[in-house]
């Protein structure tokens, strides 16, 4: 008989399965490692030792107790933009206005928990309400864009920007004229207490927020890969044309896929504030969402390898916080690797594109 036997067929696809395996985990492993090298570099121009760097950030954001519940809180509200952007991006959608719908998140879930917890609301009820709050803030905030997109087929990544720069400086405003304590001199709003935010977990520091982050990036990953609403999202995002000959709602996904998206970011905010800040601030950005695009890309749109980029990056961010103090350092030296991080991406990803449509012409060609 001729061909290939059964025993010899499985050996040649599990080759082929490992072989595919391995470049997509070269594919999301190999950026940060070159990223890693380029920026070790640029240390050793600043007469800074880099393997010393690199061990001193793993030292304080990894091997230490208090760095470790420090990486892992941090990892909440990352996780949070992280869904958003999975959300986004898995429907051929750009959401790239995630900061001013964290922001406003995390005003107005300070401006409802505050006042709840000192009316004498349950703990539970004052943090539902201002998660709730958030949440319902940040996909207010998408509306526009997303009608736009629907309506009029405006390119969303100016609309987003647009909208996340007024939603900064209508943060901004409302800490200040709006929701700001009038005990405080410092514009800011009224604070929470530490022992009425989210409950650390198992008698550390680490906030519950998480929890939440992990489930809500888990969800969307089932949510976009096990259910007929997340094919209906992947197709729109793959051919949007041949969406609408099929008869999906096209404009009604793209409305639904923004106010998820933006959602997600402005839990994020409230997870920030009622889990870690406890207040927020006039001025106070963090920028999380930029930062995070990075990652969910280097993930491939998986939640699961999201989590890990997350969780180094989180590591990254600690410790450089401890190595700019201690190594002289600037303290946004993560920034730049960030930043060369996100060119080596875009140098990597079009490589493996030329690569791809050399390996599929047709002879001769």
């Amino acid at each position: 008989m001729s061909g290939l036997s059964n025993p010899s067929l499985g050996r040649w696809l599990t080759a082929d399965l490992l072989k595919a395996a391995l470049a997509r985990a070269a594919m999301s492993v190999g950026p940060v490692v070159i990223a890693l090298c380029i920026t070790g570099g640029l240390l050793l121009v600043m007469g800074v030792n880099p393997l010393a760097y690199y061990g001193f950030i793993l030292q304080k954001g990894l091997m230490t107790p208090s760095g470790l519940q420090a990486t892992l809180t941090r990892m909440g509200p990352l996780l949070l933009i992280a869904a958003s952007l999975m959300v986004a991006f898995r429907a051929g959608l750009w959401n790239l206005g995630g900061d001013g719908q964290f922001l406003l998140g995390a005003v107005i879930a300070s401006a409802v928990a505050a006042p709840l917890n000192q009316l004498g609301a349950p703990s539970w009820l004052t943090l539902s309400a201002a998660m709730a709050a958030g949440a319902v803030m940040g996909g207010v905030w998408a509306i526009l864009p997303a009608m736009l997109k629907a309506w009029r087929n405006i390119n969303e990544i100016i609309t987003t920007m647009m909208m996340s720069f007024l939603g900064i400086s209508l943060a901004n405003v409302l800490v200040k004229l709006v929701f700001a304590d009038p005990a405080t001199t410092v514009p800011e709003t009224r604070t929470l207490p530490y022992e009425q935010r989210l409950p650390p977990l198992f008698g550390t520091h680490t906030s519950s927020g998480l929890l939440i982050g992990l489930f809500a990036v888990i969800a969307v990953h089932w949510l976009m890969n096990r259910t007929a609403f997340g094919l209906r999202l992947r197709t729109v995002g793959a051919n949007p044309r041949a969406a609408l000959h099929v008869g999906l709602p096209v404009g009604a996904l793209t409305i639904a896929v923004f106010a998820l998206s933006a959602a997600l970011a402005g839990l994020a905010g409230a997870v920030e504030v009622i889990g870690i800040e406890g207040n927020v601030r006039a001025d106070w950005n963090p920028a999380y969402s930029l930062l995070v695009v990075p990652l969910v890309f280097l993930a491939r749109f998986n939640g699961f390898a999201a989590i890990a980029f997350v969780f180094i990056f989180s590591v990254l961010s600690i410790g450089s916080e401890s190595a700019a103090r201690r190594m002289d350092v600037p303290n946004h030296f993560t920034l730049v690797t960030v930043a060369v991080l996100l060119i080596v991406l875009g140098v990597t990803e079009r490589v493996a594109q030329r690569r791809q449509q050399r390996s599929g012409a047709p002879e001769g060609k």
